[in-house]
């Protein structure tokens, strides 16, 4: 069994640095740094320690402050490896305790340094190099979520047996929208398209092509996962093929962004994802690399699921009205629940698949945090969603993060800054979930999305709601 949630508090990984080995083995009220020291962190950006700085000056809350200094420039400190392949700048961002590259993770781990880029060369080419290293991995493995550093290295035992340099094959719709999601920010925030070359564009091709044969409008899908495990939803069943479906437009996922396997194999939000990725992929072709008919390949593309998704995924809920379901077949069966991990419905605003103020979005939001979804618990120190992956008790750091980055309420982001600030464990860093009666008992000392998209969320206060930060929490 090869799941991310077993590695507990009781796992101090190697970092290169040690975080506390026991819990309350430092003062919080000292909020002595928890970075590494800089000789041994493996990135430095000049422009990234000027904002921290600056940031820190704007908070009032000195434990809120100590966290933001600990969690923001944690993916630059402990998970970065530069060098080049073929010639080209080349950057593998591991996702913490695993030394693996997921897309998911590192897109959302470098995300929060893009407006920074052009005040740092080298940050804006290690992104580049990130946009690189994805290329090169869709084009590997198109099926891949997890990646290895190289060809030497050995995967997990899974069947097919992995490819070398692929640490599992999770067929996760999600992971390929991130790699675009990256391309398409990175260009926006650099106006650089020089990353856009052959193998971008091949992998681009390739991801367009996947999203079409998953849609299964010929009943056919070369993926299949198995797995030996005694945990159900580490694999999908029926021998690994998964849940039957209906063809109706929409693209299967097997697994989710928790690398859980579906139940209804059409999971809504990266569905949603996927639309946004095709039109931001059409833009791009469009407008950089003057490839109209691949631009419109795409738009159809995005318009057909979009169109799916609010003819089989808008559902009359008996206590919130029209709201997105999370996951559907195309039979008429649909699952009511959110998971922590992003993309979710919570996110939809933040993915840019709807405004904020979207009835349908806001409807599923009263939806997701209230006792009608299995996964939101209430507890002493936090209410938050959680994620079948880590068990029916647990909630996560990231479930909080995402409700208040897609806030507009002033009151709301206080209270989920307060959560946050009581339930790192006197550790200064956020983790994958924890209890929310006993935040002590958390999975994960070193999970690095969590941290810095917990730096993504102050900065968007800082940048947008300031005098928030100027409160005790």
């Amino acid at each position: 069994m090869k799941r991310r949630d077993f590695i507990t508090n009781s796992t101090i990984a190697a970092t290169g640095f040690l975080f506390a080995d026991k819990l309350n083995a430092f003062s919080s009220t000292d909020f002595i740094s928890k970075r590494p020291p800089v000789e041994k962190r493996k990135f430095v950006s000049k422009a990234v320690e000027v904002k921290i700085t600056e940031v820190k000056s704007a908070i009032k809350d000195k434990e809120l402050a100590w966290m933001f200094e600990n969690c923001y420039p944690n993916t630059l400190d402990t998970t970065v490896e530069q060098g080049t392949r073929d010639g080209k700048i080349d950057s593998f961002v591991i996702t913490g305790d695993i030394h693996a590259l997921w897309l998911r993770d590192s897109t959302a781990q470098v995300t929060p340094y893009l407006s920074l880029v052009k005040e740092d060369k080298d940050l804006q080419n290690l992104i580049k190099g990130l946009i690189h290293r994805h290329a090169y991995c869709i084009l590997l493995e198109p099926y891949a979520n997890a990646f290895l550093k190289d060809t030497s290295e050995k995967g997990w035992d899974d069947l097919p047996k992995n490819k070398p340099g692929i640490l599992e094959r999770k067929w996760e719709v999600d992971s390929l929208c991130y790699a675009i999601r990256l391309s398409y920010q990175y260009w926006k925030a650099t106006n650089d398209a020089s990353a856009f070359d052959e193998e971008w564009q091949n992998a681009m091709r390739l991801v367009v092509k996947t999203f079409k044969v998953e849609q299964l409008k010929d009943g056919k899908s070369p993926f299949t996962f198995i797995r030996n495990t005694t945990v159900h939803i580490d694999a999908p069943p029926f021998d690994g093929t998964g849940n039957p479906v209906k063809p109706v437009g929409l693209i299967r996922s097997a697994f989710r962004p928790s690398d859980d396997s579906t139940w209804y194999p059409f999971l809504i939000p990266s569905n949603a994802f996927a639309v946004v990725g095709l039109r931001h992929l059409a833009e791009i072709f469009a407008v950089v690399l003057k490839n109209q008919e691949f631009a419109n390949e795409c738009k159809v593309l995005a318009d057909e699921v979009e169109r799916a998704i609010y003819k089989y995924a808008v559902i009359e809920h008996e206590n919130f009205g029209k709201i997105f379901a999370f996951e559907v077949d195309g039979f008429g069966n649909r699952l009511f629940m959110d998971d922590a991990n992003v993309p979710n419905l919570m996110s939809l605003p933040y993915l840019g698949f709807v405004k904020p103020n979207d009835p349908i979005y806001q409807n599923t939001r009263r939806f997701v945090i209230s006792d009608n979804n299995p996964y939101f618990k209430r507890g002493k120190f936090a209410e938050a969603n959680g994620s079948p992956h880590t068990g029916k008790t647990n909630v996560w750091h990231l479930g909080i993060i995402m409700r208040a980055m897609t806030s507009n309420d002033d009151l709301e982001i206080k209270k989920c800054l307060k959560m946050l600030k009581n339930t790192h464990a006197d550790t200064g860093f956020m983790h994958e979930s924890f209890n929310p009666d006993n935040p002590k008992d958390f999975t994960r000392h070193w999970f690095a999305w969590a941290n810095t998209i917990f730096g993504e969320l102050i900065l968007k206060i800082y940048n947008e709601r300031k005098l928030i930060l100027q409160n005790e929490f």
